[in-house]
């Protein structure tokens, strides 16, 4: 557990006989500074200013199985300078432990209790509402691990291709009439038998439609894949009805930390490479954002945004850039 005693002289840094705290840095929100850009005493009177540092892990920490360069040594000198560093990711595909093995492999410095997630978010939700119904998933092992691991009920999940016509499906198509929930991750096994049984059982009014999160895609290599955002929208559509999103931007994410007094959002830093997501989230819950340009979103996007009449748009205009994380330790070092 954190001690926040431990973390009470870090919000505040001495430059030149000048003290900074993170009020100080206001004048920045939303301005996309690059941080390397800053006077090299000031951006690191910015970072010891800081308590918590709420890192995205794809695209920020690492890209598939690879740490991208620089990003385990940052992660973890901010952790060696006492801050209470987090991997906060709407991956829905792996368990929090499952996430931390993968994230140590990789050199990064965590525990499990460093790990944020959607699906174990999800997971919480509907132990936290004695929830006591079977949930029809769309999803892979580590969502169903993160619900049975709360006591949470299942149908089993798997492929389910579409075979013949449609009638032949539909004479095939056996419901549970107990599904109390449509849970939906990310799944490649998507298809239409499975639109078809989820948008069947959200017929029920008091049937819940929840989700890990809305990502749209993701990148790999040359190609764009499509992500858990796609298969939620395809629901929404069909069932006429929006989802409950467990992950980024929902500040509920994080709700815990907040209310436990583990973070405050005047020192706490989201950094991200999405903006609808990680930036928006940081946005949402009054944190301070750090956008790295080593994933989803450029530069080039941030300036579409910054410059759009649309201020849903507006908000995902970061505080401050580095073009990837390991940028940071040109910062911390001496």
């Amino acid at each position: 557990m954190f001690s926040l005693q431990r973390f009470t002289n870090f919000n505040r840094s001495l430059v030149n006989g000048v003290k900074f705290s993170t009020q100080t840095f206001q004048k920045y929100k939303q301005s996309c500074t690059d941080l390397t850009k800053l006077p090299k005493a000031q951006a690191r009177a910015f970072i010891n200013s800081l308590e918590a540092v709420i890192s995205d892990g794809d695209g920020v920490l690492w890209l598939n199985d690879r740490a991208i360069p620089g990003s385990p040594e940052a992660f973890n000198a901010l952790t060696s300078r006492g801050k209470k560093t987090f991997i906060c990711t709407n991956n829905s595909t792996r368990t929090r432990m499952s996430l931390m093995e993968k994230a140590c492999g990789m050199g990064f410095k965590v525990t499990v209790d460093n790990i944020i997630s959607s699906s174990h978010a999800l997971a919480q939700y509907l132990k936290d509402m004695g929830f006591d119904k079977p949930v029809y998933v769309i999803g892979r092992e580590g969502l169903i691990k993160e619900l049975a691991a709360v006591g949470i009920k299942y149908l089993e999940i798997g492929s389910d291709d579409m075979k013949g016509t449609v009638k032949d499906m539909m004479n095939t198509i056996d419901l549970n009439d107990n599904v109390g929930a449509v849970v939906v991750g990310f799944d490649e096994y998507f298809s239409f038998p499975k639109l078809t049984k989820a948008c069947s059982y959200l017929m029920k009014p008091d049937c819940l439609l929840l989700a890990t999160n809305t990502d749209e895609r993701y990148p790999a290599g040359e190609m764009i894949l499509p992500a858990t955002g796609c298969f939620v929208r395809a629901i929404e559509a069909c069932a006429e009805r929006p989802a409950k999103v467990m992950g980024k931007p929902n500040k509920e994410f994080c709700a815990a930390l907040l209310k436990n007094g583990l973070i405050k959002p005047q020192t706490t830093l989201m950094v991200g490479d999405r903006g609808n997501t990680d930036v928006l989230f940081g946005y949402n819950c009054g944190f301070y954002t750090l956008f790295v340009g080593s994933g989803t979103n450029s530069l080039q996007d941030i300036e579409k945004w910054r410059h759009s009449t649309d201020q849903e748009l507006h908000k995902q205009v970061p505080d401050f850039y580095l073009p990837k994380l390991g940028d940071l330790m040109k910062i911390l070092n001496d």
